[in-house]
């Protein structure tokens, strides 16, 4: 039985040893981290849109011949806005079919990040209609070129709520 349990072993052994070539692929990956951290230099003339939503508000400007860079706050977009909000913000761009032809460089504040998300999606579609008046129907068509209106509805005096009231009593 101890001779089955070495003749177990070194296979064992043998993947071990196949384990340093998948450290080798590892250096790609930090370069690619590397890319995500780099900050790009924005610099020449440029076109600049507001975007609103909520109570957030986008400052955009848009760059031309760029490498389809987007900048918000200081930080890549995906990484400001991390899963499906980086979609969120390229939706004009796949649209128009501009993906990699502009730079854009982005100041968020206020609201939360879904405010934010669709503040900055406005904020380039008015950009990009302002360079090119022919993309407005393909913005139009999607809605974003539309503000949405719909504002948090203030609290009332002697409700909980903007409209929750107190329990009710009878007696």
């Amino acid at each position: 039985m101890a001779e089955k349990k070495l003749k177990e072993v070194k296979p064992k052994e043998a993947k071990l040893k196949e384990a340093p070539e998948v450290l080798i692929d590892e250096p790609a990956e930090e370069e690619k981290d590397w890319a995500k951290n780099e900050t790009v230099e924005f610099s020449g003339k440029y076109i600049k849109a507001i975007g609103r939503r909520k109570k957030a508000s986008a400052q955009v400007r848009l760059y031309e011949n760029g490498k389809g860079v987007i900048m918000v706050n200081g930080q890549r977009a995906s990484v400001y806005f991390p899963g499906d909000g980086f979609n969120i913000v390229t939706q004009p761009l796949k649209v128009t079919g501009r993906n990699r032809d502009f730079n854009f460089s982005v100041l968020v504040s206020g609201g939360g990040k879904n405010g934010q998300l669709d503040a900055v999606r406005l904020g380039i579609s008015r950009a990009i209609f302002a360079l090119d008046p022919t993309t407005k129907e393909a913005l139009k068509v999607n809605n974003f070129l539309t503000r949405d209106p719909r504002q948090v509805e203030r609290k009332k005096p002697g409700l909980r709520k903007a409209r929750k009231a107190p329990q009710w009593s009878k007696r």
